[in-house]
This record gives structure tokens, sequence and C-alpha cells, in this order.
């Protein structure tokens, strides 16, 4: 399933809304702890879509059916696509700053996340397994560490 993105910021709320009324079908409850971290990992990477670019992007979630449940193979997968060909770029932010933190949650969230060429743009994506218990690292997420990526480290506050 895949939503269309306007580049807009007021699209990143529209995303959250249109990814929440699809996770009851997946048999996903609103107050699992995946939920609310997917709709993080959602409004992360829609944002970055929106503000760096400037430009639409398609945002495509791959939810496991109810019957996958039980299964713990049962994997949710988000992928944003847009038209800029520029590589996501993880920052530094300093303590003051409102942004630059995006690329670190989805670090720090998602059990897998990367990025590849896509046509005329790319395509960032990252997943969550659903009967993973939360990774020790979220907490990071939450101001509760440090957390690396590649030879940078992020304090998230």
């Amino acid at each position: 399933m895949q939503l269309e993105i306007r580049p807009d910021p007021a699209e990143v709320g529209r995303a959250r809304r249109w990814a929440r009324s699809r996770l009851a079908g997946s048999g996903i409850t609103a107050d699992e702890p995946l939920a609310e971290t997917l709709i993080l990992l959602v409004s992360e990477l829609v944002t970055n879509a929106v503000v760096h670019t400037g430009r639409p992007a398609v945002l495509r979630l791959c939810l496991p059916g109810p019957a996958a449940e039980k299964c713990a193979s049962a994997t949710v997968r988000v992928e944003v696509t847009d038209r800029s060909s520029r590589a996501p770029v993880p920052r530094c932010a300093d303590d003051d700053a409102t942004g630059g933190r995006g690329l670190a949650l989805v670090d720090c969230l998602a059990d897998r996340w990367g990025w590849s060429p896509d046509d005329a743009g790319k395509s960032i994506w990252c997943e969550l397994d659903r009967c993973t218990p939360p990774r020790q690292s979220a907490a990071v997420a939450y101001g509760g560490g440090l957390s690396a990526y590649e030879d940078l480290a992020f304090e998230v506050v």
C-alpha cells in the first residue's frame, strides 16, 4: 500500500494518520509499542523527504496480515521514495538544535534501515521485526545515552 506525498510539511501529519489507519487491518493494535514506533519512523522518513528535498515523495507500508500476528518472522517495512538523488546524510545536532536527529532516531528504533538509488531519486527504508523485543538502543532515541552511526556519535536529548 502506498500514499503520494506532496512537498508540504502538512503532509507529515497526513502520512501519520494514513499509517495509523492501516495498522488495524494488519493486526497491530494502537496500544502496541510497535505501533507508536512505526508511526514515529513514518514521521521521520516523510519529514526528511519533504523538508530536505522539497519534492513529491511516495510512502509505502508493507504490513503483515492478521494471520502473521503470532509469527516471529513478521516484519513491518516503511519505505519513502523521493525524487532527489542526494544521499541521506546523518548530522550531529547541537543541544539547542530543533532538528537534525531524524536519522539517529531511525538508526536507534529500526531493526534495519538503509537507502538505495531509485530511478531519478532514492528510496530510504526501515524494517521492524514484529515479535522482537524493543532494542535496548531505543532508549537512546528518548535521551537515554549515546548511539553510534558509523563514525558519528549522536547524543539525543
